[in-house]
């Protein structure tokens, strides 16, 4: 469609890695196949991480894996900047030496 799009993410396995490389895999495949993708990128992150979810809690059910993950991606879309997280993972930009806050990260005291 002539729009150029960039995808970034990474994932911090917890109780081994087999979440974490799953996601690695399929995450960015659900992203760049989901219908809302062109014109809700927001949307297409969310509906992808939860797909991605359900998909390898299938997987470890039948093989019996007991592993998680957090993640975070960055989807960029012509010029806007798209985030998407689970966990406590983060994102940081800097712009001009600066930090620049994106989200508030999950922590337990959160509501």
């Amino acid at each position: 469609d002539g729009v150029d799009r960039a995808y970034f993410a990474v994932f911090d396995g917890h109780g081994g890695v087999d979440a974490a490389n799953y996601s690695a895999t399929h995450l960015h495949v659900n992203v760049g196949l989901h219908k809302e993708i062109v014109k809700n990128p927001a949307e297409a992150l969310k509906c992808s991480f939860q797909k991605t979810d359900e998909m390898f809690l299938f997987k470890a059910k039948r093989e019996k894996l007991r592993s998680g993950t957090t993640g975070v991606s960055a989807l960029i879309v012509g010029n806007k900047l798209h985030i998407a997280w689970l966990g406590d993972s983060q994102v940081m930009l800097v712009q001009q030496g600066k930090a620049v806050t994106l989200m508030e990260p999950h922590k337990p005291e959160r509501e």
